[in-house]
C-alpha cells in the first residue's frame, strides 16, 4: 500500500473506542419536525375525537353553568372529516335527553349546547309548561323554571311550527313559550331545548335541528369558573372545585 493511500485512510478514520462517532443532528430541523408532528396529531384529535367547549350562556342552567369548560366527544355521533366534509361512522345516534353540541342553524360559526327532546317522527306538544311526547308526559327532572308565570307569544314560533302542525286549525294557531303543538318532528331532524326553559333560544323559535349539525356530546367538565364570585383570593375561590371532572346529565 502506497504512502498516499495510508494518508487518505488516516483522514477518514475517526475511531472512538472502536466505533465511528455519530453525525451531529441538525437540532433546528429536529425541533421543527417535532412541532409539525405534534400539530398534526393535535389537529386530528381535535377534529375527530375530542374538542374543548366553553358554556357562554345560562340556557342550560343548572345542568351546565356559565363558565363551565367541557371536553366534547366528537366520535360518538360520527365526527366530520375536515375539508372533505364527510362523516365517520357513528357509534350510536342521538337519544332523547342527550345533551348535544351543535352548529347553530342561524350562525354555523357558533357552537351551541341543548338537550334532545324530540326524535325523528315524534309528535311533540307543550301544554301548561309540560312536554308531551307521542301523547305521554316527558319526565324532566333537569328543568329549571326561572319565570314560571311568563308565557309570551312569539311570531317566530308560529312561522315555522304551522308547517308541521297536526290536529289544530292552522289559521287560528297562536303558539306561546309554554303552550304549542302538537307538531311532528321531520325525518333526520331533532327538537332540542335548553334546561333553563324560560331563558333558552332553542327549537321552539328556530325549528328542527338537522342531524348533520350535531357535533358531539359532553364528556366531562374539566374546569369551572364563577365570574360573579365575591370571596377573597378569586384565583382560588372563583373556581367551582366541585364541578371539575363531573359529567353533565
Amino acid at each position: 500500500m502506497s504512502g498516499k493511500q495510508r494518508k487518505d485512510e488516516t483522514k477518514t478514520e475517526e475511531p472512538t473506542n472502536g466505533r465511528r462517532r455519530p453525525a451531529k443532528p441538525n437540532s433546528v430541523r429536529e425541533w421543527a419536525k417535532s412541532i409539525v408532528i405534534a400539530l398534526v396529531i393535535w389537529f386530528f384529535l381535535r377534529a375527530l375525537l375530542v374538542e374543548a367547549f366553553r358554556i357562554p350562556s345560562g340556557s342550560m342552567e343548572n345542568t351546565l353553568l356559565i363558565g363551565d369548560f367541557l371536553f366534547v366527544n366528537k366520535a360518538l355521533y360520527g365526527a366530520e372529516i375536515p375539508v372533505v366534509k364527510k362523516r365517520l361512522p357513528a357509534f350510536r345516534e342521538p337519544k332523547r335527553s342527550d345533551i348535544v353540541i351543535f352548529k347553530s342553524p342561524e350562525d354555523p360559526g357558533v357552537n351551541v349546547v341543548k338537550r334532545v327532546i324530540g326524535l325523528p317522527g315524534d309528535t311533540l306538544a307543550m301544554i301548561g309548561n309540560v312536554i308531551y311526547v307521542n301523547g305521554e308526559v316527558l319526565d324532566e327532572p333537569y328543568v329549571e323554571q326561572a319565570n314560571p308565570l311568563a308565557d309570551p307569544e312569539d311570531p317566530r314560533m308560529r312561522a315555522w311550527q304551522v308547517r308541521y302542525l297536526v290536529e289544530r286549525d292552522r289559521r287560528t294557531y297562536r303558539p306561546t313559550l309554554k303552550n304549542w303543538g302538537p307538531i311532528v318532528v321531520s325525518a333526520d331532524s331533532f327538537f332540542v331545548m335548553g334546561d333553563n326553559r324560560d331563558n333558552s333560544y332553542d327549537s321552539r323559535y328556530w325549528g328542527y335541528l338537522g342531524r348533520d349539525r350535531i357535533a358531539g356530546r359532553p364528556l366531562f367538565i374539566y374546569y369551572s369558573f364563577d365570574r360573579e364570585g365575591l370571596l377573597p383570593l378569586p384565583f382560588l375561590t372563583k373556581i367551582r372545585w366541585g364541578r371539575i371532572f363531573s359529567t353533565p346529565d
